[in-house]
């Protein structure tokens, strides 16, 4: 299976405002950011994270915590994904009881990923809340699962598929949706 590039959804400049409306709809919603922790799931996530992490400090002058979350081996289909999955780290070095999380990824579709990674996060401690922010929603969830901030919803066939390419790991800041091809 090949994909073929359909359309570019959105460019640097679209990424860089849908994480601006993203940062001040968290700001807004919570009203106070000292009990606020952003943990961005790796690895577009944690991308998306940190900026909208630097736009929600830069607006209130105040320090957010940061983490990153790894959920390789909470995945239901691990087997399926490889024979040997490739671990990286998850940084999560404070304790997250009685705080607001923010659960930051890059597309949200069928839900599993994010519910592997409400799994994982209990395993650190009970936060207050966990809601959840996405660069893209691209509908055909599985599990009753739901953004509370949506830098932008595409609706989409299940024969494609959304590419979300970041500076930091891809060298361009793009959201691209492609098409299956045999």
């Amino acid at each position: 299976m090949t994909l073929k590039k359909k359309a570019e959804i959105m460019d640097k400049d679209g990424i860089a405002r849908a994480a601006g409306r993203i940062a001040h709809e968290i700001i807004e919603r919570n009203k106070v950011t000292k009990d606020l922790i952003i943990i961005g799931i790796r690895n577009r996530g944690e991308h998306i994270g940190r900026r909208i992490r630097e736009l929600i400090e830069k607006i209130t002058n105040d320090k957010i915590l940061f983490g990153v979350l790894d959920i390789t081996l909470y995945r239901d289909d691990l087997s399926e994904v490889a024979e040997q999955p490739v671990l990286k780290e998850t940084d999560i070095n404070f304790d997250i009881t009685g705080k607001i999380i923010i659960l930051v990824d890059d597309v949200l579709f069928t839900g599993r990923t994010i519910r592997c990674a409400m799994d994982q996060l209990i395993d650190f401690g009970r936060p207050k809340a966990i809601q959840l922010a996405v660069l893209i929603d691209r509908g055909h969830r599985e599990l009753p699962i739901k953004a509370d901030y949506v830098g932008k919803n595409v609706p989409t066939s299940l024969n494609e598929v959304i590419e979300v390419k970041l500076k930091e790991s891809d060298g361009v800041d793009e959201v691209i949706i492609c098409e299956k091809t045999q």
